[in-house]
């Protein structure tokens, strides 16, 4: 079990400065403060959350951005997210309940069923990787990735930007797991659920649905493995579900339950959570079952893209020329072009786009800026999509505070 005295001796300092009010933590204040410094966040960020921030290791990790222990969520800093495809090591940690069992592969048991089944079956783990096994490499993104950029700012864990990675995913297509129970022509959701909870009874188990149609895609998976390795845990082995083109909340990990459900499922984090304005994001695979009259549940990532070759305020040197890269993703339907700016908009020129990894991958570029004097240089990138999508200029007011495609400005000062 990871437990709250098994995170503090992994956490060591950062921790301990996060979690203590008394005259111990306050003789660190100096070295905290500093330490958040040199993690270059963006401005944008709450103030608390800039002040409290701290790079820690969990095990298994390097050291990543920590905004909370309990349950713990760690983000990548943006200069570990310059290639197309994101270590494992590397890679950002989302959990909405505190307590999280460590799973033994050897006990791990997936259950199916449900009203809309035509029976019940298991599998282990050996059983479920005996299946065709499928590799994916996709973008995992955290619905609410840049939600601390958002103004004004509001509840939930205030993410930057690094809430998101791309890994090679494989393991055993869902649908091939569906067809031991059978699909009646009812089927309506795929509920999934997991192995961690709430510290508290009262806590809604973190449990999400999948619209069938969705579940059966081929790329849909139960994916056991990460760029060639076993899950690690803290992204949740031994297998979690993997939905290449929608956001993180359905990537359900250490998933033991498949529930087939007839009519739409009403928990909390479908009902209540995760859910955005109807009409005002640019959304192609709707979830109709979930919709309301004037919500929706959030699903595929928008297009977009991040500048990581510089921190934002970086110092380069004035006279000639300087390399900016990034990555850019979207839903899937793919990459068409990244676009930059450094006349605030007025004007944008192609970069150059790297290798093609799939519809699902990050996508890199580069393009080389001049900055023949000294003096600040803002530079903005812009990146489209195969279906005529391009990133927004302005935030979409929703009351959630999701961010994801508003244009970046990126701040360099030739000295």
């Amino acid at each position: 079990m990871i437990t709250r005295r098994s995170l503090l001796e992994a956490a060591g300092t950062g921790a301990i400065l996060a979690g203590s009010g008394d005259v111990f933590s306050r003789s660190f204040v100096s070295a905290a403060e500093a330490q958040a410094a040199a993690l270059n966040l963006p401005p944008q960020l709450p103030e608390g959350t800039r002040r409290e921030a701290v790079l820690d290791a969990l095990p298994g990790k390097k050291p990543l951005i920590k905004l909370s222990y309990r349950p713990p969520n760690y983000e990548t800093p943006v200069e570990l997210l310059r290639t197309a495809i994101t270590p494992n090591d590397a890679f950002f940690v989302r959990y909405h309940l505190a307590d999280i069992p460590e799973v033994r592969a050897d006990s791990w048991r997936l259950s199916v069923g449900g009203d809309g089944a035509n029976g019940e079956t298991g599998l282990s783990l050996d059983e479920l990787k005996a299946l065709p096994a499928i590799e994916v490499t996709a973008v995992c993104q955290c619905s609410g990735n840049r939600r601390g950029l958002f103004e004004p700012h509001v509840p939930g864990v205030e993410w930057g930007y690094g809430a998101m990675g791309c890994a090679r995913w494989k393991g055993a297509r869902l649908k091939d797991v569906l067809e031991r129970a059978g699909l009646k022509k009812e089927a309506l959701e795929i509920v999934v659920a997991g192995t961690d909870r709430g510290s508290v009874d009262k806590t809604p188990g973190f449990i999400k649905s999948i619209p069938v149609w969705k579940a059966v895609e081929d790329t849909t998976l139960i994916a056991y493995e990460m760029n060639g390795k076993p899950l690690p845990h803290w992204n949740g082995f031994p297998a979690r579900i993997v939905v290449p083109g929608w956001t993180a909340t359905y990537w359900m990990k250490h998933v033991t339950q498949i529930s087939v459900a007839t009519k739409p499922f009403e928990g909390f984090w479908m009902k209540s959570a995760y859910r955005i304005p109807v009409g005002k994001f640019p959304i192609v695979a709707r979830f109709a079952s979930q919709e309301t009259a004037v919500n929706t549940p959030i699903t595929e990532m928008v297009v977009n893209s991040l500048m990581t070759s510089h921190g934002d305020g970086a110092t380069v040197k004035a006279g000639g020329k300087v390399a900016v890269s990034g990555i850019a993703w979207d839903a899937g339907y793919g990459i068409h072009a990244v676009d930059i700016s450094t006349d605030g908009g007025s004007t944008w020129t192609a970069a150059t786009l790297g290798e093609d990894l799939g519809r699902f991958a990050f996508r890199t570029f580069s393009y080389a800026v001049a900055v023949p004097t000294k003096g600040n240089y803002k530079i903005m990138a812009r990146a489209s999509n195969k279906i005529g999508q391009s990133q927004a200029s302005v935030l979409i007011a929703n009351p959630a505070g999701y961010h994801h495609n508003v244009v970046q400005t990126l701040n360099l000062v030739a000295a």
